[in-house]
């Protein structure tokens, strides 16, 4: 069994509005709440709070504030342990010190399992049960594999509700025999090693101009100021509004895309080469020059692909259709730079869109592109023919074939580990 998340989106008549957004106002408070508990203790006493000594705590805490005792026991529990994650993210050097978050920032609340909350669906549309809070929403949306719901997260976005379900279910797919390497660019989004380029689609471009024409009206208003005690005028919350609206268009429209996309090439290939980005370094913001708005360009082009989404959605793809997807080491391969036919290395400059091998015994012709996702293909073969080779003994003393499976997965990731 595995796990799998569901959005749909929820639509609450106007006293469930007004319900939703009372309980996520509490959420928020108890998240702030907990949040200055710890700040205090440890700034006066010198002692650190953990998740456990704050979750003991609700009850006498209800008992004060007596507006949380609607609020289901495992949702509270789950706020505070959004408060606990932020610090060990914090600690852990992962992310920084966590604040107070205002209520207009603060997303939902979660159902850590099934109690409080009932998906009454099959996978299509249906409704959403929230007995602590006594409702029972229409939702819609459509789930590519139904199971078993186990927690549900409730969230505001955008004027909209959505409700996010997990569920535990055995997702199948199809996919076919052959082998693929890919190669991630800027101009054109996705490169193949059969030489076919997939091009960046037209509605990020379109959806850009269209918030930058909005955004120079938004400019054009007045801005709330929190020191000067200025609110914000009703035309700029309305272009603010628009704002947030085109920009959410447009990540679902990507998102959307790039499922199509990545499931398209799994669906015929069981072994798919990639490579290792680190997305967050080439999205790096660039000291201060000349060229620090050509850097933000660039980085814009590398998010608007989706550098850092098609690697996660090819493995688990991958992993559900039966195949593999590997990513090659960028660093030590150097895929660029690599000859597919005769694996020398040939240093080129980003102007250089053509490969053409510096071997005088190989003179290989190939676009830049198209030769670094060979490079990736044949290195992901290398790794394939590698475990193959060492499974060649058929004679095993295994006293069944579930016994045979665990050792071949096991040679696998000692393979793979080497590699890397």
């Amino acid at each position: 069994m595995k796990t799998r998340r569901v959005t749909y989106r929820i639509y609450p008549n106007k006293a469930q509005f007004d319900q939703l957004h009372w309980a996520r106002k509490m959420h928020c408070d108890l998240y702030n709440a907990a949040m200055a508990n710890r700040r205090t203790q440890y700034k006066r006493f010198g002692h650190s709070v953990n998740y456990l000594e704050q979750q003991n705590c609700l009850p006498e805490f209800k008992k004060v504030w007596i507006e949380y005792a609607e609020l289901g026991s495992h949702t509270l529990q789950a706020t505070l342990k959004r408060v606990d994650f932020a610090y060990k993210r914090f600690f852990q050097g992962l992310g920084k010190y966590p604040k107070f978050k205002a209520k207009r920032r603060y997303s939902g609340w979660t159902y850590p399992d099934q109690a409080g909350w009932k998906a009454l669906s099959n996978g299509k549309n249906g409704y959403l049960e929230l007995r602590d809070l006594g409702l029972k929403i229409q939702m819609r949306g459509q789930a590519r594999t139904w199971g078993t719901p186990t927690t549900c997260t409730i969230f505001f976005r955008n004027g909209k509700w959505y409700a996010s379900i997990t569920v535990q279910c055995n997702p199948i797919r199809q996919t076919g025999t052959g082998s693929i390497g890919i190669d991630l660019g800027c101009k054109d989004a996705v490169t193949l090693s059969t030489g076919e380029k997939i091009a960046k689609p037209d509605f990020i471009k379109e959806g850009h101009k269209k918030v930058k024409v909005v955004s120079k009206r938004l400019r054009r208003k007045r801005p709330p100021n929190r020191n000067k005690k200025v609110k914000g005028s009703r035309r700029w919350k309305k272009e603010q509004k628009r704002i947030s609206e085109l920009q959410g268009k447009i990540s679902r429209q990507r998102e959307d895309w790039l499922h199509k996309t990545t499931s398209e090439i799994v669906s015929g290939n069981s072994l798919i080469g990639g490579e290792q980005l680190n997305v967050k370094g080439m999205t790096r913001k660039a000291n201060k020059g000349k060229r620090k708005k050509q850097k933000a360009g660039l980085n814009r082009s590398i998010l608007d692909v989706g550098f850092g989404i098609v690697g996660d959605l090819l493995s688990y793809k991958s992993a559900e259709a039966g195949g593999f997807y590997v990513e090659s080491p960028t660093r030590t391969l150097k895929p660029t730079q690599r000859c597919a036919k005769c694996w020398e290395l040939t240093p080129k400059t980003l102007s250089d869109r053509v490969h053409i091998c510096s071997n005088p015994d190989c003179k290989h012709v190939e676009d830049r592109d198209v030769n670094a996702a060979q490079v990736n293909e044949i290195w992901a073969r290398g790794l394939e023919r590698t475990s193959l080779d060492a499974e060649l003994p058929s004679s095993t003393d295994c006293g069944s074939m579930k016994q045979l499976g665990a050792q071949k997965r096991q040679k696998q990731r000692l393979q793979r580990s080497k590699s890397l």
